[in-house]
Formats: structure tokens, C-alpha cells, sequence
């Protein structure tokens, strides 16, 4: 099969994961097959064949899509000096987090239904280096004797409502409007922080 021009390929793969998101999420990942995903985009399996071998690796790459919101947030709390300003820049990031989680609402709901098939992702060497990569990053900012410990600890509370509320615990909140889980969401976490960063926040 030919190769298309890299930019219409980097568009198909994407328009691919963006429909093949929309049918895991409505439908289920394990009531899903390739053959949905190719008629849905009116492509042949072929062509999918061509961008995505397996139906498995074709939800690997939507979970990246995690990874990579958590990769920016870290890309941006290393970016600021060691100490105070990893604190006072923490609330932002949150609020920047849940922006995403809200944006990204299918893409959320996509984990909370189908559990059982995130599974199999333990045993992706891809996905454990990406995690692993993840958690040694934060784990050394939240190690660092430049920042009070009160404070360490709220910064990983932070991340803990909002990953909890949205993916751990998302399908007990799928029936709230995303806007009203977001704004609870946030109160919870003001009232994790002092109250003159709150009030700033």
C-alpha cells in the first residue's frame, strides 16, 4: 500500500483515534471492531491496517493522550525554580488539569467504561516506561527538600482529587453536567490550600 503525504497521514491516524474514541466510549471497547472504526471513517480495513495493526494498539494511543497532559504539566513544574514557585504555580496547573479533564470529557468517560480493557496496558512495555517516566518526574519534585512538606503534600493531593473525581472514580459521576464536577472539583482543592492562596488562586 502506498504511503500517503505525511501530513494527510498524521491527519488520518488522528481522524482514526478520534472515531475509534467516540465508538469505545458509546459502545465499548470490546463491542467495538476494526471494521466499525473503518466503516465509520468510510476508509477499507486495509488502509486502517496500514496506521494501526491492532484494535489494542489503536487504545494505547488514547491513553497516551493522558500521559500526555500529565507530561506538560510536569514539563511546566520543572520549568519553574526549585522551591516556592513549584508551590505557587500548583493551583494553576490544577486548574489547568481540570480544563483538560472537562475538555477532554469522551476521552475520560473512555476509561471509567471500559476498565477491563485497560488492562492488558500493564503489560505494554510502552506504556509502563511512559508511566514509570511519569511517576519518577513528580515523585523527584514532590521529593525535594525546597519545599515544605505541608506543601509537598497538598501538591499531591492536588493531583490525586482531580485524577480520582475524573478517571478513578469518573463513572460514579457520569450523570453530573462537566462544568458542575469541575466546580466542585475546584472547591475541593481551595479548601486543601491556605487560605491566602486561595483567595488568589
Amino acid at each position: 500500500m502506498p504511503r500517503p503525504p505525511r501530513n494527510q497521514g498524521a491527519e488520518t491516524r488522528e481522524r482514526i483515534l478520534d472515531v475509534a474514541q467516540e465508538l469505545f466510549t458509546r459502545q465499548g471497547y470490546d463491542k467495538t471492531s476494526l471494521r466499525d472504526i473503518a466503516e465509520r471513517l468510510e476508509i477499507t480495513k486495509a488502509a486502517l491496517y496500514y496506521y494501526f495493526e491492532r484494535k489494542e494498539d489503536i487504545l494505547l494511543e488514547l491513553h497516551l493522550r493522558l500521559h500526555d497532559m500529565g507530561a506538560n504539566l510536569l514539563d511546566e513544574l520543572e520549568a519553574a525554580p526549585d522551591g516556592s514557585a513549584r508551590v505557587e504555580i500548583m493551583p494553576r496547573l490544577g486548574d489547568q488539569m481540570i480544563d483538560f479533564m472537562v475538555e477532554n470529557r469522551e476521552l475520560v468517560l473512555l476509561h471509567s467504561r471500559n476498565r477491563n480493557a485497560f488492562e492488558w496496558l500493564a503489560r505494554s512495555e510502552r506504556n509502563r516506561q511512559e508511566n514509570e517516566d511519569l511517576e519518577t518526574r513528580f515523585a523527584r519534585i514532590l521529593s525535594s527538600p525546597a519545599i515544605p512538606l505541608r506543601e509537598r503534600v497538598r501538591m499531591a493531593a492536588i493531583i490525586g482529587v482531580i485524577t480520582e473525581v475524573f478517571i478513578e472514580s469518573g463513572a460514579a459521576f457520569d450523570d453530573v453536567p462537566p462544568g458542575q464536577l469541575a466546580e466542585l472539583a475546584r472547591e475541593a482543592i481551595n479548601d486543601l490550600l491556605p487560605s491566602e492562596v486561595s483567595a488568589g488562586a
